[in-house]
């Protein structure tokens, strides 16, 4: 294989065939690149192969179980990412079993890599009363700290991804008559409408107001952007979380975790419609999820916590005589035949 095969297929598959014969959103394209940057700095640190120089024949099953390994070893990545990268591999391959097929076989050995099983435990997530106290934050007769309040808001009354938050536009309003609501482009170019509550309208309200944001002109500007009228990055809009999350720590550090994001709101969003009866079907629908499997491990985590605060709450009531377990010098035929009885 020639040296620069690689960056002749990985400049075609991340440039036309994602984009173009497949139609994933820019969003998509993005992680998988950052899989392949992530993907060639192990080559270069772990197998001293230069981004110039490496090749199809480097993306081999055991560059790629290496690879996946020193992310989590190495990086301290967590096991969905890991997979993440793992999936943005097994795509490129499977599009090069179509354009290199004299080298199926390796392709094949590479396809055969299996994504980790994930540990479903209860995702971090902000009480209510931590939510309001971290919206009690920003100052609000500040309009930079009005436009952090509207945003974290919206963020939480929605439960949208940090990303769906930055490529809001203008025109996603739907604020001109009830019932209010807001449009939503997810994953996989997929768009909902999601209702908005009075108290959040009211702020959205104050902060076009006091922006002079004209919704009948400029549909297409972010609803949310930087001084340079640019839509802002989820790092940009992590590091406001992160300051008020500082601020509402310091005043009642029981109400807010110690490490804190983005996806805690729509994880909190999630659990406390959940916790207030509204049914999986529709937080799925206000999610986003394309399965309702995915908005089930809310249903586990509330059904844990519910088991956990029943077990702390409840007094042992149960006879203290009843039969033991059974221990090494004890006939194991009578210890059987004696279970259960009284």
């Amino acid at each position: 294989m020639a040296s620069n095969d690689l960056a002749k297929q990985l400049s075609r598959f991340l440039s036309i065939y994602l984009p173009h014969e497949r139609n994933v959103s820019p969003n998509t394209v993005s992680a998988y690149r950052d899989a392949f940057i992530s993907l060639l700095l192990y080559l270069r640190d772990e197998k001293h192969i230069k981004a110039e120089k490496a090749s199809l024949a480097d993306i081999n099953r055991d560059n790629i179980i290496g690879y996946l390994q020193w992310l989590i070893d190495k990086q301290g990545c967590s096991i969905a990412t890991r997979n993440n990268r793992l999936a943005a591999v097994r795509s490129f391959v499977s599009y090069l079993q179509y354009d290199s097929v004299e080298h199926m076989e390796q392709w094949q050995r590479v396809l055969a890599i299996k994504g980790l099983k994930k540990e479903h435990t209860i995702p971090s997530h902000f009480t209510k009363e931590g939510v309001k106290h971290l919206l009690e934050q920003p100052d609000t007769t500040d309009p930079r700290e009005l436009r952090h309040l509207a945003m974290l808001a919206l963020m939480y009354d929605t439960g949208c991804r940090v990303q769906e938050l930055a490529d809001l536009t203008i025109e996603s309003l739907r604020i001109q008559c009830k019932p209010y609501s807001i449009k939503i482009y997810g994953k996989g170019r997929k768009t909902r409408i999601v209702p908005l509550s009075e108290p959040v309208f009211d702020i959205l309200t104050k902060y076009i107001s006091c922006y002079h944001i004209d919704t009948d002109i400029g549909k297409k500007y972010p609803l949310f952007c930087n001084s340079s009228r640019n839509k802002l990055t989820r790092a940009g809009i992590t590091y406001i979380l992160k300051k008020y999350a500082v601020l509402a720590r310091m005043s009642n550090p029981n109400l807010i975790p110690e490490t804190t994001s983005c996806h805690q709101l729509r994880h909190s969003r999630a659990m406390h419609l959940l916790q207030s009866g509204v049914n999986l079907v529709w937080i799925r629908d206000l999610l986003g999820h394309s399965s309702i499997q995915t908005t089930e491990i809310y249903a586990r985590a509330d059904s844990k916590q519910k088991r956990e605060a029943i077990e702390k709450a409840s007094e042992n009531l149960t006879p203290s005589d009843v039969i033991g377990e059974w221990v090494d010098n004890s006939d194991l035929i009578s210890w059987l035949k004696g279970l259960g009885k009284k």
